[in-house]
């Protein structure tokens, strides 16, 4: 929603304000130089690019429509499922988990946290690292750097759309330049006889070309790459606080402090406090007992 406000906003500021001014839109209506400058852009796009990135800036354009993917409540279910597996593990063993981890939709603990069964990325990085501790043949610091080598991979593959749009968007004005200066030579080209009001018209829409490589670089393609790249680091702060829970863990402290760990890890907009989480898991508790009895 917030990509459709914002790029109304720029429509409207810049053709409003240049209606407001007395300018008319009809000399802006140049498919031929959109059709330049966006089939170059494509091209450059296309050339610069392997497969891999180009299906990867495809495929992400059906997750901009989310505003905030990991917010509050979600941090809060992550932070309240490992609790729950810590503890578990904690209580009767590691290897009592095991079944949980490996059949996530069939164990009663992630079942509660139907969000998360349905997060593909949360749920592979928790089960692979937790199957890791239940093996106990890695050592904190080997669990560590494993864990921030495959952050690390992940950012850079994540990183790879909004690195194709950040070039495209670079090479939109030049091509912008590359419709305006092809207009003029045709106006010159034709110039022979021509009116000056005829003369002053093909000048207008020749400069029509820089004025769109411009609008649509910054206007448009740069925002998608932005965005991209906060959801990109919305995901790797996802992946930290896995991260950072799970080696406190390891490291031998109790369920309530490991999360602790994780909690700090947040930015502050989205870490909830510890009474908050404490108050998540107890009521989480309660309902669980409750559907128990009931069954």
């Amino acid at each position: 929603m917030l990509i459709v406000i914002g790029f109304a906003v720029v429509l409207i500021s810049v053709f409003g304000g240049y209606m407001l001014s007395g300018g008319s839109l009809g000399p802006l209506y140049q498919p031929t130089e959109v059709l330049i400058i966006c089939g170059a852009a494509l091209g450059a796009f296309l050339a610069s690019n392997h497969g891999k990135a180009i299906k990867g800036t495809f495929k992400t354009a059906s997750t901009l429509k989310r505003s905030l993917k990991y917010d509050k409540a979600m941090y809060m279910e992550v932070l309240a499922l490992q609790y729950k597996l810590l503890a578990k593990a904690r209580r009767d063993g590691m290897l009592a988990i095991e079944r949980d981890i490996d059949s996530p939709a069939e164990s009663a603990v992630f079942g509660e946290h139907p969000q998360l069964l349905a997060d593909p990325m949360i749920m592979n990085f928790l089960t692979d690292y937790l199957r890791l501790m239940i093996s106990g043949n890695m050592s904190a610091h080997e669990l560590d750097e494993l864990m921030l080598h495959e952050i690390e991979s992940f950012e850079h593959e994540a990183h790879m759309p909004a690195d194709a749009l950040t070039k495209v968007s670079d090479g939109l004005p030049a091509f912008g330049i590359v419709a305006a200066v092809m207009g003029v030579v045709k106006t010159l080209s034709m110039a022979a006889g021509a009116p000056p009001d005829q003369m002053g018209m093909m000048i207008a829409h020749a400069l029509v070309g820089t004025f769109l490589g411009i609008l649509l670089a910054y206007g448009f393609v740069a925002p998608l790459a932005s965005r991209i790249d906060r959801q990109v680091a919305e995901a790797v702060k996802m992946l930290q606080c896995l991260r950072v829970t799970l080696l406190a863990s390891v490291n031998g402290y109790a369920p309530q402090i490991a999360v602790e760990f994780g909690r700090k890890a947040l930015d502050s907009i989205e870490r909830p406090t510890a009474i908050e989480l404490e108050e998540h898991v107890r009521n989480q508790k309660s309902a669980a007992a409750t559907s128990a009895e009931a069954a």
